[in-house]
């Protein structure tokens, strides 16, 4: 086997070995058709005009982009007095030294059921405290300035989180309390399995999309450090989170395409689609959470982020969710309905713009109803706790959709799956006016083919 060539090596190996349509029908010869049927490269390049045209477009609106990286670049999350509570705390790694079993009673004798109603939650939880085996964790901090100290975690036989010895464990320091009471186990330290599954995802990849797959997790790398150095700091910072989303998301699209699918005319379009269709999410998605007086202030850390910033617009940083969640839905949804455009004219080309929209929307309408039943699927699975205590307190569908939480993840839903349906016809339509319109007719092309059909004769 020869040396494996690049994604480029690919793009030029295509365009030089398509042959021309040399017979009197346009279709060519055998041997046309067949390179059609296996070339599963990048699409031959456009002509020069059509080229200068995407770049026209392209250009400013990456320049943009790059401007607004500049103009909002934070340079880091601005420091904070800690409150101890929840994710802001102060952690550091532990492990479980011992356990071993007591009874509950020697640690529970000052608690006494509040009522004498054993149905009552609080006095079940209360009397459930004063009766069978508790453990007694001893846990050791393996970091931190006080690395190597112990402490005593009494853990309840009906607590969800049961410690095992030897097993690593989160444990969150609080400073103002008692030096008996300074540190507690918050979570268990799953950074070795989590590890692991990433490993295999990488492999699975790798092995499946070879270079490319190879570039996808470059860009999935990139784009994780355009979130976590950029997005997040620029909105703690105090910069509007819809700005800071569109020039994130925009930058990630950029990136993300172009790497993994090549600096080509069909990627192109896949990007003018993708950015109009996030226009639209942006403009529905503004609309309809004031429409519907959504605060983005819903849960313990909303209301946290709140507390410790209360500058940062909430449901201008629920607005970015939405837009960020779409993007790679989005991306998916442009990049296969282009491709697919492509494909189409190059096993046809006598194809008209309007013959391969009608091929290409016909592919969309499959992918359409997949994706939008992803979609809602995916958040209502997000959502199933809350949609489970909705249904034990036997509350009606319309109560349920009426509450804040599920409005919120409603309005999500609904916006982002009206711009993945209209990002079909739009890139569909894009598609086929760029690849019609493609006739080459450089002067160094047409030369080009007259000198090898002359050879051929």
């Amino acid at each position: 086997m020869g040396p494996r060539r690049s994604c480029d090596d690919l793009s030029v190996t295509s365009s030089e070995q398509t042959p021309e349509p040399d017979g009197p029908d346009g279709r060519g010869n055998a041997d046309h058709g067949h390179g059609h049927t296996h070339s599963h490269g990048p699409a031959a390049p456009v002509s020069r005009h059509l080229r200068r045209v995407i770049a026209a477009v392209l250009i400013p609106f990456a320049t943009a982009v790059v401007v607004g990286l500049v103009v909002l670049w934070p340079g880091g999350a601005p420091e904070h007095e800690r409150t101890g509570v929840g994710f802001d705390r102060q952690t550091y790694a532990g492990k479980v030294t011992s356990v071993e079993e007591i009874d509950c009673k020697d640690v529970n004798a000052a608690q006494v059921p509040p009522t004498a109603d054993p149905s009552t939650p609080q006095g079940r939880e209360a009397a459930n405290a004063q009766q069978g085996q508790c453990e007694k964790a001893t846990i050791e901090v393996t970091d931190g300035p006080d690395k190597g100290r112990t402490f005593v975690e009494i853990v309840q036989p009906d607590a969800p989180r049961q410690l095992d010895e030897g097993q690593g464990v989160v444990v969150a320091y609080a400073p103002d309390a008692p030096r008996d009471l300074q540190y507690s186990v918050t979570d268990v330290n799953r950074k070795v399995p989590l590890t692991v599954l990433a490993l295999i995802f990488a492999v699975a990849v790798v092995l499946v999309g070879r270079m490319r797959g190879v570039m996808a997790l470059i860009s999935l790398a990139i784009s994780f450090l355009i979130l976590t150095f950029f997005i997040l700091p620029a909105i703690l910072q105090g910069s509007n989170p819809l700005v800071v989303a569109v020039v994130g998301s925009s930058a990630i699209m950029l990136i993300a395409l172009y790497m993994c699918h090549g600096l080509s005319a069909r990627t192109s379009v896949a990007v003018l689609g993708t950015l109009i269709s996030l226009l639209l999410i942006g403009l529905l998605g503004s609309y309809f959470i004031s429409w519907a007086s959504l605060s983005g202030n819903t849960d313990d850390n909303t209301g946290l982020i709140h507390g410790l910033y209360p500058d940062i617009d909430m449901s201008g940083l629920l607005l970015a969710g939405i837009i960020i969640g779409s993007l790679g839905v989005l991306d998916d949804v442009t990049v296969t309905q282009t491709s697919a455009v492509w494909e189409l004219h190059q096993a046809d080309p006598r194809m008209g713009p309007r013959a391969l929209y009608r091929a290409g929307i016909r592919i969309g309408r499959d992918h359409i109803a997949s994706v939008v039943n992803t979609l809602v699927l995916a958040y209502a699975g997000a959502a199933l706790p809350l949609l489970l205590l909705f249904s034990i307190a036997q509350s009606s569908v319309g109560t349920v959709a009426n509450s804040e939480l599920v409005a919120e993840e409603i309005v999500r839903t609904l916006v982002g799956s009206i711009g993945l349906v209209a990002s079909v016809p739009v890139t569909t339509a894009l598609a086929a006016l760029v690849v019609s319109a493609d006739r080459p007719g450089d002067p160094e092309k047409r030369s080009s083919r007259g000198g090898r059909r002359r050879r051929a004769k």
